[in-house]
């Protein structure tokens, strides 16, 4: 279906045009990404890149940076202090009334928060530029093991420079998404994440080849595409609560009388659980490594979250993934109000009263299918441990439960972007 879509895409002059210029920006995100930031030392990044092991503490910012990161690349942060200022909104739209009422005013309330992320995305970038840049400038602590001065020059003058690029690069970044949503295929932050994660998954592959050899090699492949086709069928399944809009008379004609239902989903919040828990878990770690402190506190964190495969980080990621499940589809979608809507318009669920009854039963429906949701993303996720206990993967394992539901995840909701905007343009569009 997918290979359907974007055939007919293609036969479609302005969609083809959106999705050139989509591969475009997304070529310029990757180029962007190995550019050195003037005052780091190329030649000594790689020859560290090549010797260490890269998958400790800066494994998960690395991983959506597309191996940015470790290389302070120009793009090094990648779209992280984004994702972070959009998780600090949202939850200020809970908390914060102002931000409530103008995520209710529609379109105008909307773009009030889509600035503010913006201002929020810049400070971030500017604090976590800082924090990197005194981390990188002392041998051995951004890439473990390496002892090689990858900031040979650690001049005030030079280090605001580092910084003053490092921070324009987020704000390209930022805008290089919105660019993809506004004149692309839509859905630009999540495209970025998808092509910084793609990216990496060649080199994984042939790692793993290098190291482990053809047998192992291919048995990897094969779970690969098992694990991609369960998250396909789970992402794509839906429960549908039917919906009968009663008869109306106008003047002679009848209007209503329709049938129709809203699809609830298993994996209702999609990859942004993943993303909120990897990003809130990688904070303590961030932190302790800054202060460079041997305090109890610092040496605990240190031990228990560096390596991502300890029980207590594992078992603390599946709770958040659960808890960030129910969290983010509380926010996005309310019973209450689509109940208000069906009532205004005439609409009613089969046996369902309408207003109170039929918003409680909603809810009632959407927590039960977020329960094996949740669980399903928590299940996913731990995926990377496995591999690490039976192949010795660790991070260069390539089906990892973060970067397949991610990749899945926005080339499913990319591919339902074009599909729509393809039945815009034709009546007979892809309905079964």
């Amino acid at each position: 279906m997918l290979l359907s879509v974007f055939a007919k895409a293609f036969r479609t002059p302005d969609l083809r045009r959106k999705i050139f210029f989509t591969l475009s920006i997304m070529a310029l995100f990757r180029f962007g990404s190995v550019i050195p930031t003037p005052g780091v030392s190329y030649g000594a990044v790689q020859r560290c890149l090549a010797n260490v092991d890269t998958g400790g503490l800066f494994g998960l910012i690395n991983l959506f940076s597309g191996g940015a990161l470790l290389q302070l690349s120009v793009f090094a942060l990648g779209i992280m202090p984004y994702i972070t200022a959009s998780i600090i909104v949202q939850l200020l739209t809970v908390v914060i009334p102002r931000f409530e009422t103008l995520k209710k005013e529609g379109q105008s309330g909307t773009a009030k928060l889509t600035q503010y992320t913006r201002y929020l995305t810049i400070g971030l970038a500017l604090l976590q530029t800082t924090g990197l840049i005194a981390v990188a400038r002392t041998p051995g602590r951004l890439i473990s093991g390496c002892t090689e001065a990858i900031i040979p020059d650690t001049s005030w003058q030079r280090i605001v420079t580092m910084i003053f690029v490092m921070t324009a690069g987020t704000s390209v970044i930022m805008w290089l998404g919105e660019l993809i949503t506004d004149r692309g295929v839509g859905n630009g932050m999540s495209i970025l994440i998808f092509t910084s994660i793609a990216a990496t998954f060649p080199g994984q592959l042939w790692s793993i080849k290098l190291s482990r050899g053809w047998a192992t090699f291919l048995f990897i492949m094969v779970v690969g595409i098992l694990i991609v086709a369960a998250v396909v069928f789970v992402e794509q399944s839906q429960r549908r609560i039917p919906v009968q809009y009663a008869k109306k008379q106008v003047g002679r004609r009848q209007y209503g009388g329709t049938t129709t239902y809203i699809p609830i989903k298993v994996n209702q919040s999609g990859v942004i659980p993943v993303i909120f828990a990897s990003s809130l878990l990688y904070v303590p770690s961030l932190v302790a490594n800054f202060t460079n402190s041997q305090a109890p506190w610092a040496v605990w964190i240190l031990t228990n979250f560096v390596q991502g495969d300890h029980p207590i980080y594992v078992t603390l990621y599946a709770l958040m993934l659960i808890f960030f499940a129910y969290f983010y589809v509380s926010i996005t979608f309310n019973p209450e109000e689509t109940a208000e809507n069906m009532r205004k318009y005439g609409g009613f669920i089969p046996g369902i009263r309408a207003g109170k009854p039929t918003s409680d039963y909603l809810a009632y429906v959407l927590n039960r299918i977020t329960a094996p949701g949740s669980l399903y993303l928590a299940v996913v996720a731990i995926i990377p441990i496995i591999a690490l206990v039976l192949f010795g993967a660790s991070q260069n394992f390539p089906f990892g439960g973060t970067a397949i539901l991610i990749v899945v995840g926005v080339g499913l909701d990319t591919a339902k972007q074009i599909e729509s905007q393809l039945q815009q343009r034709s009546y007979e569009g892809f309905l079964r």
